[in-house]
């Protein structure tokens, strides 16, 4: 599958990846942690302004008279409009309305609301730009968070859960990252930890490249590992089966493991993670990720998990458009997923509830989105049982 790197500019660290490797991952982590500032400013400090975010005296300007500290500039991604949405209270929808139609009316009713409530105060996560002699720099505004927002950022948190992985003392390999603006994914998977899933994959065939399930019946151990820097949801460790013959990823969401992001109210200014709040974190983070792949890659565990889907997947349709119809009402997916899975669920060849479910995990392998993919992944054992149970 293609690797895609997205900039938000040139002069701004990478903000996005889909399918890469994780050497790649790294290097993008590593020039984000260069250009990161995390700020707690009261609402007094902030304003917007032609719908960029200012906050005042945290950026430093370097003139012929010295060094001057002014004010910061930072354009919002979606997910920083999320936040400035729903920490004052404004519709969302009216929010985008204004940021795309009227700038100007959007300065004016954020900049009323912060006026209401001056020393209430918020975690603005950015990235710095990249600045020149006498001319201020433009950042990226990513989130704008409660003050009580525990920072877990990507890159120390890979690194520890990478390490706990390696103290497992299991072999597994990295088969793929992603890295959007709301969430960093990596999906780890242990080729030796693989089971039989003949019942499974009985009829099935590979919507890419046509091999048969009957051919190629293995499914192996994995896990994805999940974490938002910017209050998209909790550091998790999800269990995740591969299937051999097409790819497909099997999370198993009621069985994540989770590290919320809740601490306690921080000063103001700029954060510094203190070393020993840091280090206890990612032991933590080490010690959890080491039980979980104890776990979640045992052969025990794995074969639990394919015993208790083979009932439900060997039920056939007796009207499988219908029932794709239902199922997707049922868990809210949209009418272009929905043409997609169905045209997958044909080329599947498999007209049996397990055939839905890989319909919607093979069609979760095309969305470029990375957070589409991973929502749509989730959904799929969800979706095999709503299949078996519409018949």
């Amino acid at each position: 599958m293609t690797q895609q790197f997205a900039e938000r500019a040139t002069d701004v660290a990478p903000t996005g990846a889909r399918n890469a490797q994780l050497p790649d991952l790294v290097r993008i982590l590593e020039d984000q942690q260069r250009h990161k500032l995390d700020v707690i400013a009261p609402a007094s400090a902030l304003r917007l302004r032609e719908g960029n975010v200012h906050v005042e005296g945290v950026e430093s300007l370097i003139t012929e008279d010295g060094v001057t500290e002014v004010d910061g500039i930072y354009r919002p991604t979606a997910v920083a409009d999320e936040g400035i949405a729903d920490k004052l209270r404004i519709p969302l929808a009216y929010l985008r309305r204004m940021r795309t139609g009227n700038v100007p009316l959007l300065d004016e009713n954020v900049n009323a609301w912060l006026s209401q409530e001056p020393e209430r105060r918020f975690m603005l996560r950015a990235f710095r730009g990249e600045g020149g002699p006498g001319r201020p720099a433009e950042g990226v505004a990513r989130a704008l968070l409660s003050d009580s927002y525990k920072l877990m950022d990507n890159f120390d948190l890979l690194l520890a859960a990478l390490d706990g992985v390696k103290q497992s003392g299991h072999p597994t390999r990295v088969t793929g990252c992603d890295l959007t603006d709301r969430r960093m994914y990596v999906r780890v998977e242990s080729e030796a930890v693989a089971v039989q899933a003949r019942e499974l994959l009985r009829g099935y065939r590979s919507p890419f490249d046509g091999r048969s399930g009957d051919e190629l019946p293995m499914i192996s151990a994995g896990f994805v590992i999940t974490n938002s820097e910017v209050g998209a949801g909790a550091y998790s460790i999800t269990p995740r089966a591969v299937i051999q013959v097409c790819r497909n990823g099997l999370t198993m969401s009621k069985d994540v493991m989770r590290a919320v992001h809740l601490g306690g109210k921080q000063d103001e200014g700029i954060i510094s993670w203190s070393g020993q709040t840091q280090r206890k974190t990612l032991e933590l983070i080490t010690s959890k990720t080491t039980d979980a792949v104890r776990t979640f890659l045992s052969r025990e565990y794995v074969e639990a998990k394919l015993s208790e889907m083979e009932d439900a997947a060997g039920k056939r349709l007796a009207e499988p458009t219908k029932t794709i119809e239902h199922v997707t009402k049922k868990l809210s997916i949209g009418a272009e997923a929905k043409d997609m899975i169905l045209a997958h669920f044909v080329q599947g060849g498999q007209m049996t509830a397990g055939g839905v479910m890989q319909a919607v995990t093979s069609t979760a392998q095309t969305l470029t989105d990375a957070d589409q993919a991973a929502a749509l992944e989730a959904l799929a054992v969800p979706a095999l049982t709503a299949a078996a149970a519409h018949g």
